[in-house]
């Protein structure tokens, strides 16, 4: 927790020239007796290139500072121009409004200022070398940027934390307890497992037992082979090269040969669902295949 509390900030006069002073009517509040004087900065950042062209605008030293709300005005001159680049003095430019204790700053608000020429002829045509005369700025007071540190005050019990902090019980940790100890055991019984399994399961042509009487070996492909030779071909494929149209009309004439009238009929029946079944098979083989 800080003992210096930023309650605000209010950039007195803005707009103004480029060569008018910077005053802030600043309010902040102390919750403890300090030891020591506040000190607060204005800085000019002269081009966003190199920190080089920075400026501290001005300093001052608060204290003692009392416990409670304390206000006061910070002024500070403007920046010296010979020390800013010609090409960074029109446009958009920083100031940063730090406070610091004992060396250490604490609170930091930032303030984006835009310096421009009060007539827009100059404006849409700059000259080559400024005139510092006819600029203006102005201080984009409704959104400051403020950034708070922890530092240590008077006392030790003020100190922030350490960063990173001491861990002395890390170093005393199992090896069980490292990381990726649960994911190796759980590879570790996977691996077990599959061995397992693999040790159990029969070897092709064995038998198994399946109940409480013994069981004979069966050849899982004689049903298949007797099944094909019986009824011709169980998944409806059929050999279209062994049997040609030629051979289908001889078998066609030898049956009305034997039979007469509805035998004979029949007989010729059963030929052409046989081709149709024999056409429909080889579709079936072609898109298959």
């Amino acid at each position: 927790m800080s003992v210096v509390s930023l309650l605000g900030v209010k950039v007195v006069n803005n707009p103004a020239k480029f060569t008018d002073k910077y005053e802030f009517d600043i309010t902040f509040e102390c919750l403890e007796q300090l030891e020591k004087d506040l000190e607060w900065k204005l800085t000019y950042v002269g081009s966003a290139q190199s920190d080089q062209y920075d400026q501290e605008l001005d300093s001052l030293l608060v204290g003692p500072v009392p416990v409670g709300v304390n206000k006061f005005i910070f002024e500070a001159d403007a920046p010296d121009t010979s020390r800013i680049p010609d090409a960074d003095i029109i446009g958009v430019t920083v100031v940063l409004l730090t406070c610091s204790y004992d060396g250490r700053e604490f609170i930091r608000v930032g303030y984006y200022v835009n310096n421009e020429y009060d007539s827009t002829e100059l404006n849409a045509e700059p000259p080559a070398k400024p005139i510092i005369d006819r600029v203006r700025r102005n201080v984009l007071a409704d959104k400051p940027r403020v950034t708070r540190f922890a530092i240590k005050w008077d006392s030790e019990a003020s100190a922030p934390a350490e960063f990173p902090p001491e861990q002395p019980e890390a170093d005393l940790a199992v090896d069980e307890e490292e990381y990726g100890a649960d994911e190796a055991a759980e590879e570790a019984a996977e691996e077990a497992e599959a061995e397992a399994s693999e040790k159990l399961a029969p070897a092709a042509g064995e038998d198994t037992e399946m109940g409480d009487g013994d069981q004979e070996a069966v050849n899982p492909n004689e049903d298949n082979e007797d099944a094909a030779s019986d009824a011709g071909s169980v998944d409806g494929s059929v050999d279209l090269e062994g049997e040609s149209e030629d051979e289908l009309d001889e078998e066609l004439i030898e049956g009305e040969g034997e039979g007469e009238g509805e035998e004979a009929g029949d007989t010729a029946m059963e030929v052409d669902a046989e081709k149709s079944s024999n056409a429909a098979s080889a579709q079936r083989v072609s898109v298959a295949s």
